[in-house]
């Protein structure tokens, strides 16, 4: 561990897991450090999951600048998001912890926001409203990857969410043994079981952080639609979760809906092949939206197909491991 020095308690804790992404990590320190909260009134800690890139040198240079009270905490090992910002809160002084990510940028008045929000309505924990950078909206394509939350989230990501330290004892913090290095699925664990023990949860817009648009490529991708299987355990331990995200009760997104029933539709014997149409076309439709969305090419539509037979793939995989059906 490596902390700057200070001896005065914080008004509110930020902890954030870093793997190499460096240049976005010394964006959202800059972003820190213009909260309008005031310096001496937050902390900062970062947990770096074993980077190999700059991140140490950009952290070690956070620290010679010398105005955040930062704490930098390694792995030595890549242990998963869900272990860092374990950790990360643990090693917290502040009674509020603000969870962000190391690709996001707050809005200066992020954290004066969330604690306003926070400290009127005790027994609460507070979602706050996450956006593209304005800057690079523009990038928004097929192979890249952002977060959007305009209204409060089921997921409760961990973008942009602030906890009061006890409720995050009380629940013993995040799932670190059913989530392990897997991205994905802890975040909104942790939110629904704090539920469970007896808070509630409040979406506040005006705590806004800025989220990178993060580009992929076409197989990093399909990289990311593959990892939900361990994710999913989620919606198998909180039924309430389900019903805010599935559709039919089965499907985890509308296109994996979609995508049966165009499955179907090719599977259909020929006396039935009428309903092909009525089956199949939302799906076109619906890939269709995405690419108008993404401003693609025409080209791009076999690749959301590809995409989402690996997503729902996952998904599959996730109802046989935990035995529970979804798609």
């Amino acid at each position: 561990m490596i902390a700057a020095s200070t001896t005065s308690t914080p008004q509110v804790s930020i902890v954030v897991a870093t793997h190499n992404r460096s240049v976005r990590l010394e964006a959202l320190l800059r972003a820190l450090r213009t909260q309008n909260i005031g310096r001496n009134a937050l902390e900062v800690i970062v947990v770096d999951d074993a980077s190999d890139d700059s991140t140490q040198l950009v952290l070690q240079g956070e620290l010679t600048r010398g105005d955040l009270d930062l704490t930098i905490l390694r792995n030595e090992t890549t242990q998963g998001p869900a272990q860092a910002r374990d950790r990360g809160w643990r090693a917290a002084r502040s009674d509020v912890i603000a969870f962000t990510d190391d690709d996001c940028e707050p809005d200066p008045d992020w954290l004066t926001s969330g604690l306003q929000s926070l400290r009127a309505s005790p027994g609460t924990f507070v979602q706050g409203r996450t956006e593209p950078i304005p800057a690079e909206r523009g990038r928004i394509g097929p192979f890249t990857r952002t977060i959007e939350v305009r209204e409060q989230d089921a997921g409760f990501q961990t973008c942009n969410i602030f906890y009061p330290r006890a409720l995050l004892q009380k629940v013993d913090g995040f799932d670190t043994a059913v989530f392990g290095r897997a991205p994905g699925g802890e975040d909104a664990d942790l939110g629904w079981r704090v539920l469970a023990a007896g808070a509630r949860a409040k979406f506040e817009p005006e705590a806004l952080v800025y989220h990178a648009v993060n580009e992929l490529g076409p197989v990093g991708k399909l990289r990311v639609a593959g990892r939900w299987t361990t994710p999913m355990r989620a919606y198998v331990r909180h039924p309430e979760l389900r019903r805010a995200h599935f559709v039919k009760g089965l499907f985890w997104k509308g296109s994996h809906y979609l995508l049966a029933r165009a499955a179907l539709a090719v599977l259909l014997p020929a006396r039935l092949r009428w309903l092909g149409p009525w089956l199949g076309l939302p799906y076109l439709q619906e890939i269709e939206h995405r690419r108008q969305h993404d401003r693609a090419g025409p080209w791009i539509l076999p690749y959301y197909l590809i995409h989402d037979i690996v997503e729902c793939w996952a998904i599959v995989r996730a109802a046989v491991r935990y035995r529970h059906p979804m798609i």
